[in-house]
């Protein structure tokens, strides 16, 4: 898997444990998105670039097409667009702000000091864009088996090594569902008995309560 927003990779501990494994491998991003949910990519502005949509390469609400090696940015009415802005930020997603929940992948925009400027200044910083397909599928909706966030209504398999990634809940994922996130909680004691699986999913309400399917 990939970065901490890529999809689905989280910390588990079964129910009767006493706290959260925390600290997950964050795999790195590669340069294109490798993955059939579209967790990921790495975007060069000065390669992908079209000049005139924008002051800002992929603001909120521009528009990406798809390619095999690049995502450039197109005109949301253009037949090529195939992935909407929802959110952009500087950095890095690890440092950063999280993206909305229901992201169906993340790109990371590499720094450039020359070319592509968005200013004036005479450079692009880092930072990354929260995309949303434009077109179903939706690998980030509740049960959808992808996306950069856990969220509740998705289901996970068990990876081994006290982790665990989505799969799609019906069942046409590479791998059959195991638990189903059916609640978010401040803490674990506010899971209901029911749980056989605390999820680490991060932001104000960290804990998934997990039932087995």
């Amino acid at each position: 898997m990939r970065d901490r927003f890529s999809t689905g990779v989280v910390c588990v501990l079964p129910a009767l444990l006493a706290a959260l494994l925390t600290g997950c491998t964050q795999p790195a991003a590669g340069g294109e998105s490798d993955d059939p949910t579209g967790a990921t990519a790495s975007v060069s502005p000065s390669a992908t670039r079209a000049s005139g949509f924008g002051a800002v390469f992929l603001a909120v609400d521009e528009c990406s097409s798809f390619g095999k090696a690049s995502f450039t940015e197109v005109p949301c009415t253009s037949e090529r667009a195939a992935a909407r802005v929802v959110a952009r930020h500087d950095g890095t997603p690890s440092g950063g702000p999280p993206c909305p929940a229901t992201t169906d992948f993340v790109l990371h925009i590499s720094e450039q000091s020359q070319i592509s400027d968005e200013d004036g200044d005479g450079a692009v910083p880092q930072g990354y864009a929260c995309m949303r397909n434009l077109q179903p599928p939706h690998p980030g909706d509740p049960g959808g088996g992808g996306g950069p966030r856990t969220i509740v209504g998705d289901c996970v398999y068990s990876s081994g090594s006290g982790q665990v990634r989505e799969t799609a809940c019906d069942g046409k994922g590479a791998k059959r569902p195991q638990y189903k996130v059916v609640q978010a909680v401040a803490e674990r004691s506010r899971c209901p008995l029911s749980t056989a699986l605390y999820v680490q999913l991060g932001g104000a309400q960290p804990v998934g309560c997990a039932r087995p399917l």
